[in-house]
């Protein structure tokens, strides 16, 4: 595994809540990385604006360009679409840019499976604790309960799926859990971890 001077793509995927989307953009401020903005059918939260967190479309538009092929991965996550532009991807990173993703693992296997001609590394993104997830999701939906409900019923599902990737990081700090990113993603070869202490955190959480 070499490391991402140009050219490639890295995605980051958790629980809703676990703090993925803010890692994003803090690793999208290095020079060269850039995030892979999605096309999404969900209302737009708080201080989001479009076309610089997502371009908010229609499910009947979003339809249109699944039926066209436009883009590289999509998926339906909590009665909402998404979906990363194949057109903008790969123009970015013909141009030499990290794309950064911020998707779930519907679409990290798409990408996957796609097998382009571009690195790819792949990272899971898992919270301290259910409390704190819990506690997270409480703070980003403005305490709306039926919302954090729906969102933790998927939360099993999600976590079963972190053998799929390449590493997987507990994000307890986000400072140091950033820090393990980008030491993941500058490093030459493969790192490995300990997957018995990992799965028996994801065991925790389940119960």
């Amino acid at each position: 595994m070499s490391s991402f001077k140009k050219g490639g793509m890295i995605i980051l995927s958790s629980p809703s809540g676990a703090g993925k989307t803010t890692l994003v953009k803090k690793i999208s401020k290095n020079k060269n990385f850039v995030v892979s903005i999605s096309h999404t059918t969900r209302m737009p939260r708080p201080n989001e604006k479009d076309g610089k967190d997502y371009y908010f479309i229609s499910k009947n538009n979003f339809k249109k360009l699944i039926k066209k092929k436009e883009f590289l991965e999509h998926a339906k996550v909590f009665d909402n679409y998404y979906g990363s532009s194949k057109k903008i991807v790969k123009n970015e990173l013909k141009n030499g840019k990290n794309i950064i993703f911020d998707i779930d693992w519907q679409g990290t296997r798409q990408i996957r499976n796609k097998k382009l001609n571009f690195k790819l590394l792949t990272i899971f993104i898992l919270p301290p604790s259910k409390k704190e997830l819990i506690n997270r999701l409480i703070k980003r939906e403005n305490k709306n309960i039926k919302t954090v409900k729906k969102r933790m019923k998927e939360f099993k599902k999600d976590l079963m799926k972190w053998k799929e990737y390449d590493y997987v990081v507990i994000n307890d700090d986000l400072k140091l859990c950033y820090k393990k990113i980008m030491h993941l993603i500058k490093s030459k070869k493969y790192i490995s971890f300990d997957k018995a202490y990992i799965n028996k955190h994801v065991k925790k959480l389940i119960n």
